[in-house]
Formats: C-alpha cells, sequence, structure tokens
C-alpha cells in the first residue's frame, strides 16, 4: 500500500513500506554498497543489519517506485538505545539511504528522510542519529539542510574512522 504519491518532475512516485529482506531492497542495498566501495575502496558498509531491525514499532524501511514499479530510492530507520557504541536511549539510526543515479534530483531522499522522521516520531523515538562519510557531499548536503547537526561524540560501527561523519536532529 502507498505512503504518499507525488510527481516529482513527469515521474510519478510513490512511497512503499517493505522489508529489508524485499527483493528490491536487496538490489538497492547491493548498488549503495558497490557505491560505498568506490569511493572508499573498500567492502562497502559492514555495520550488522537484518530485516527484524526494520519491523515496525521500532524501525521502518521505505522503497520509492515509478509509475512502472521500478525501484529508485531507499531508506530506512532503526531503533537504537544506549549501548557500547555510542548510541543514547530513545536514538532511532537512519541506515541504507540511497537514490539511483538515474533518479537523483528528485527530491527522493528528502521524501524518504521526511517520511522516516514522521514514523521515527511516532514510534517514541526522540533524536535521529546517522552517521555518513567525507566521501559523501550529496547526503551530507541533505542532512545538514535538513537540520541535522554534526554529534558531540560519534558513535555506530565506523566511530573510530576518520572519514566516519555523524550527525543527529531531535525529533
Amino acid at each position: 500500500m502507498p505512503i504518499q504519491t507525488a510527481d516529482a518532475a513527469t515521474t510519478r512516485v510513490h512511497l512503499r513500506t517493505v522489508t529489508f529482506a524485499h527483493p528490491h531492497a536487496v538490489e538497492l542495498n547491493d548498488r549503495v554498497q558497490r557505491e560505498y566501495a568506490e569511493r572508499y575502496g573498500d567492502d562497502g558498509d559492514v555495520t550488522f543489519l537484518e530485516p527484524s531491525m526494520f519491523e515496525p514499532p521500532r524501525g521502518l524501511y521505505l522503497m520509492a517506485y515509478d509509475e512502472h514499479g521500478t525501484p529508485l530510492a531507499t531508506g530506512g530507520w532503526r531503533a537504537m538505545d544506549e549501548n557500547g557504541e555510542g548510541y543514547a536511549d530513545g536514538d532511532a539510526e537512519l541506515k541504507r539511504m540511497y537514490v539511483t543515479p538515474e533518479a537523483r534530483g528528485l527530491g527522493l531522499a528528502r521524501r524518504i528522510l521526511a517520511e522516516l522522521e514522521t514514523d521515527a516520531r511516532a514510534a517514541g523515538r526522540v533524536r535521529m542519529v546517522l552517521e555518513t562519510g567525507t566521501k559523501q557531499p550529496e547526503a551530507i548536503a541533505l542532512y545538514t539542510s535538513s537540520g541535522y547537526t554534526p554529534a558531540p561524540a560519534k558513535f555506530g560501527h565506523y566511530r573510530f574512522h576518520d572519514e566516519s561523519l555523524c550527525y543527529t536532529k531531535a525529533l
């Protein structure tokens, strides 16, 4: 069932809730992993993720599709609480935000981000957190223009890496 429908440029796009194990989610995850590997020269993001982490009410995974059912973008959040990786109680962590190259510039990442923030807030989460990298200027621009600020302390799997950047936003 579509969450939202809108025209983006000349392409009609809708957002749909899927599981992290959905074939289209796996396909776009593979694509973003290849992009990470190209940008950073490694194996991509090795953060441990499993489908159950994105199941409501402790998470959500979204896909953007065009009118032909082609997957164009993805993103999810998962509940995180205080642990040894620097998270705080009430955190919602953004994961796997990605827009295919052919769909960039349509505002899909911003739409997905807004929907994920709304859902996390409704689930009782108080802060959205994310980790990105220095070689992802598009992501940094999206997050800072959406009200995210640098985290006072890094968190997550890459918290000790120099290329890691962590951001937060109160929900």
